[in-house]
């Protein structure tokens, strides 16, 4: 592999450069560009953003898929880029066991008939629970996902640019703060050679003749002691009067002053440049961080897209569980547990206390077979003291004539009796009548 020594030199360069600005402002050595303060805000909400859709994103998942092992396993089918195996629904299974024994026990049986009831409708459960889950995970998760490895990366991607163009900005300031120092150190120091009185002459004895005690060092002796453009030293000086003590010889400046200046202009330069990468990325960066905004419109629709989704789940477990009472009510011999609602209703009012507010009429024996039920209802007339409206909300298909089949969204007149399920009203559509469930209306004031 033919490897660019120059371009590794340089980037090994540049790296250590970095590391010795970052090093030198943790330890409070090194002055750091600070960003403006609705640029630290936008760094804030991008991170606060990132970690609350993690946990968002990892907890939707338990809930959707309480098993662990299957999570990593459909983890790891999503890493390898293959199709995740369809997987039975709890529901589905226990639907299956429940068909199973219901066939080795006798179907015949009022327990066999039962199991098949009610396996019938945990099929149904299952089958609205993957469907659930098939849709939370396109409109919820997916979305959630391709934000933290899409957007985000993209993000921190730039922020690590932008960390790297501020440390090159500082580090030009850094050196062109010590150039400048030096040249004004420079400038104050004066030179020897132009400064010396004008009765000192070479004087080439002199320095044999104090050889042995003074002798001036070497110029490989200067170069090491006072490396970087140190002048060779002048010979030693002897004054015209020789009764002067002779004079040794000095050091002359480091850099002259034009060299000086060169090094500043170079700084100057090299600032310029970096403080056109940092403005850059830095406008580059901020574009990014203000898309959070536009990421928290589209999560904001995927939510109310999950909110319908698990709306419409457990409204169809309802009505399911809902379906599956009524034809166990109806069986001979069969237990029928408490009259007390047995899951929350849809309304925001409860059966109980919609059938406490309801305008009481005559009596009439709930419990009846079906038969006798609908000729009492035939015969029973609105409460003198009035009666309500109620706004259906979902479809409900009549299971006998003593029921009243409804039509969502529909107008009709209801009223309790006295005796009646607290789960149940009476209904009136023109000249229909009939039982109502009270999870299926809302009750107007």
């Amino acid at each position: 592999m033919d490897f660019n020594m120059k371009k590794l030199a340089s980037d090994a360069g540049i790296f250590f450069t970095r590391a010795v600005q970052f090093t030198e402002e943790k330890f409070g050595q090194a002055e750091k560009t600070e960003l403006d303060a609705h640029f630290e805000s936008l760094l804030a909400r991008a991170d606060s953003t990132k970690n609350w859709t993690e946990k968002i994103l990892r907890q939707t998942e338990v809930l959707l898929q309480p098993n662990p092992s299957a999570r990593v396993e459909e983890f790891l089918y999503e890493k390898l880029d293959r199709k995740v195996p369809s997987r039975v629904a709890n529901g589905e299974l226990l639907a299956q066991y429940m068909a199973e024994a219901a066939s080795e026990l006798g179907p015949t049986t009022p327990y066999g008939k039962t199991l098949i009831k009610v396996a019938e409708a945990e099929k149904r459960l299952g089958a609205a629970e993957r469907d659930f889950i098939h849709t939370a995970s396109i409109n919820f998760l997916t979305p959630l996902r391709n934000f933290l490895e899409g957007d985000w990366k993209t993000i921190s991607k730039e922020r690590r640019l932008l960390q790297n163009r501020r440390l090159d900005l500082d580090a030009s300031k850094a050196r062109l703060k010590k150039a400048k120092a030096a040249e004004a150190k420079a400038t104050t120091v004066p030179d020897f050679q132009e400064t010396r009185p004008r009765n000192y002459i070479l004087s080439a004895s002199a320095s044999a003749t104090l050889e042995d005690t003074c002798r001036p060092p070497s110029w490989a002796e200067w170069k090491e002691d006072y490396p970087g453009g140190w002048r060779r030293p002048c010979f030693f000086l002897v004054p015209l009067n020789p009764s002067l003590t002779l004079a040794r010889g000095c050091l002359s400046l480091p850099k002259d002053g034009k060299l000086w200046n060169d090094e500043v202009d170079k700084a100057e330069q090299e600032l310029r440049v970096a403080q056109t990468e940092f403005d850059r990325q830095a406008e580059v960066t901020r574009l990014l961080l203000e898309g959070i905004s536009s990421t928290h419109v589209n999560h904001l629709r995927c939510l109310h897209e999950f909110v319908e989704s698990q709306t419409t789940y457990y409204a169809q477990c309802y009505r399911h569980m809902l379906d599956l009472q009524k034809q166990l009510g109806r069986f001979p011999g069969t237990f029928v547990g408490t009259t007390e609602p047995t899951s929350p209703p849809l309304s925001s009012t409860s059966p109980t206390t919609a059938a406490a507010t309801m305008p009481m009429g005559p009596s009439v024996a709930d419990l009846a077979p079906p038969g006798e039920a609908a000729l009492h209802l035939e015969e029973v007339a609105p409460p003198a003291s009035g009666t309500r409206k109620a706004r259906v909300l979902y479809d409900y298909e009549a299971a006998d004539s003593s029921e009243l089949a409804l039509l969502a969204d529909e107008l009709i007149t209801v009223y309790s009796l006295p005796g009646m399920d607290p789960d149940w009203l009476i209904g009136e559509r023109g000249n229909k009548k009939g039982k109502v469930p009270v999870t299926y209306l809302e009750l107007l004031s």
